[in-house]
């Protein structure tokens, strides 16, 4: 199965933390995430908003973005940016992407997107609004990396429990 890896640069809302990570664990996507931290990953709103998941989870931690980048050099980086002039979905993601997200104040240096610029890649939006929630952002980045390899080894079909459907049509009005 092609890995997919999802990384946080300095996230500094740990609920937002919290929800990637259950994205992560929920397809698979190993966890990458770049210090300083805005919150400790011991804090119960981490801990709730990624649920029961984080034994599904492989995290790792690195000490700044220099170290992070240095240590994946030559590794298919893409970084999500709202200032990126191509689309997310205009991209075609190796297998072992990485996927690159920002602070939710700021985003990832330009300085970085700057020397990326073909490697630089946004969700588009209506004029005037900033950004989507970082966790929102993560998912589509996600889902899309996914549906392009095919959904390797995630269930592509849902089950519905059999019920008994009431004959009296009078019912069917209560549902």
């Amino acid at each position: 199965m092609p890995q997919l890896n999802i990384v946080l640069v300095e996230p500094r809302i740990p609920q937002n933390a919290g929800n990637i990570a259950r994205t992560c664990a929920a397809t698979g996507a190993r966890l990458h995430l770049v210090e300083p931290l805005g919150f400790s990953l011991d804090s119960a709103r981490l801990r709730r908003a990624g649920l029961d998941y984080w034994e599904y989870l492989d995290v790792t931690r690195y000490p700044s973005l220099r170290d992070f980048l240095a240590r994946t050099e030559g590794e298919p980086l893409f970084f999500f940016s709202t200032k990126a002039r191509r689309t997310y979905s205009g991209i075609r993601y190796p297998p072992g992407a990485w996927l690159v997200f920002g602070r939710e104040d700021a985003g990832l240096p330009e300085k970085l997107l700057a020397a990326h610029p073909d490697r630089c890649v946004r969700l588009p939006m209506r004029p005037g609004l900033r950004s989507l929630n970082l966790a929102n952002t993560v998912a589509v980045g996600t889902y899309e990396a996914l549906r392009q390899w095919g959904f390797p080894e995630l269930q592509n079909q849902g089950r519905l429990r059999e019920f008994p459907w009431p004959e009296d049509q009078a019912a069917w009005n209560l549902l």
